[in-house]
């Protein structure tokens, strides 16, 4: 039988949790996006709403709902599906942005899944941060740095929810659409410095060599005095480029990339991202048991789709 302080002491955890769902209530809100299901978002910035990308199956007509019942248009800012993170811009919403916690959630850490998916008002679930991991390649041509793994359940519509801690405070974006239905969140670090990038120029730069590649253990005798066991063998070079263009070779070892290691695949996908696009960086390779530095300008994704569809057209 509970005693008297038991008693008190889930009631005050109780009223915790309500009072950290109703903290984050106004910057949370009801996205209309397609036909079915509505998505959820959160306010980050001014007039500036993070969502998932999935819940968004058309570009125009698009509109979100508020805490007090207010139906406004909103314009698509920027998407990445890379990442199943969009930002909407909505005028004249008048709200404050949510709270977002200063650190990496942690394992154990109880949680709720927030989401607005119907104009009825806010639903949660109760749970905890099953694993913290990362990186994770997500099956859309890159990797996504961090996520989040918690048992609270996402209830349909709560994809571009955040995930909370118990005073309110955003841990992360709520989607069930980058591998297979599986519940993640992105934590709002990652998903802040996304949001940021989208908001400024509508996409995310993601960078390319243009290289098959698998890993390869590295003995002792051949790591070029480095420590790390590890490297990316490459197999192929696409002719035209950045990797041909920059003198990598067939056999050649990445084992790191502009002064950052690289031990798989994820390694390199996650380095060639941001400002490095379209920049020479140095490539440390191992060839002939030896390091060497490569200079080698990052290609964008896009450009090698365009100069594929330009080759088959010639």
């Amino acid at each position: 039988m509970a005693t008297s302080a038991e008693n008190n002491a889930l009631g005050a955890l109780s009223t915790q949790l309500a009072d950290a769902v109703e903290r984050v209530g106004p910057a949370l809100l009801l996205v209309n996006g397609r036909r079915r299901q509505p998505g959820s978002g959160v306010l980050f910035a001014e007039d500036l709403v993070l969502t998932a990308d999935h819940i968004l199956e058309r570009e125009e007509d698009l509109s979100v709902q508020t805490h007090d019942q207010r139906t406004l248009p909103a314009q698509l800012v920027g998407r990445d599906p890379s990442s199943d993170l969009a930002v909407l811009r909505v005028a004249d919403l008048g709200l404050r942005p949510a709270i977002t916690a200063p650190d990496l959630a942690r394992v154990g850490q109880i949680v709720l899944a927030v989401g607005r998916p119907s104009p009825d008002g806010p639903m949660a679930s109760l749970g905890i941060v099953s694993a913290v991991g990362g990186p994770l390649r997500t099956g859309r041509g890159a990797t996504l740095e961090r996520y989040i793994r918690t048992d609270a359940i996402p209830y349909p519509g709560f994809s571009g929810g955040p995930l909370i801690g118990a005073e309110g405070e955003v841990l992360g974006i709520l989607t069930t659409g980058l591998v297979g239905g599986v519940a993640l969140a992105v934590p709002t670090p990652n998903a802040l410095q996304i949001a940021e990038a989208l908001a400024q120029q509508g996409y995310i730069k993601r960078g390319y060599l243009g290289i098959s590649s698998q890993p390869v253990h590295l003995p002792e005798t051949q790591r070029g005095g480095r420590d790390q066991e590890t490297g990316l063998l490459i197999l192929h070079i696409e002719e035209g480029t950045p990797a041909e263009q920059g003198g990598l070779i067939l056999g050649d070892i990445v084992v790191g990339l502009d002064g950052q290691p690289v031990i798989d695949t994820a390694d390199l996908q996650e380095l060639m991202t941001g400002d490095r696009v379209g920049r020479a960086v140095p490539i440390d390779v191992i060839r002939g048991g030896t390091l060497q530095s490569v200079q080698v300008t990052i290609g964008q994704r896009g450009d090698e789709q365009r100069r594929h569809r330009h080759h088959r057209s010639r």
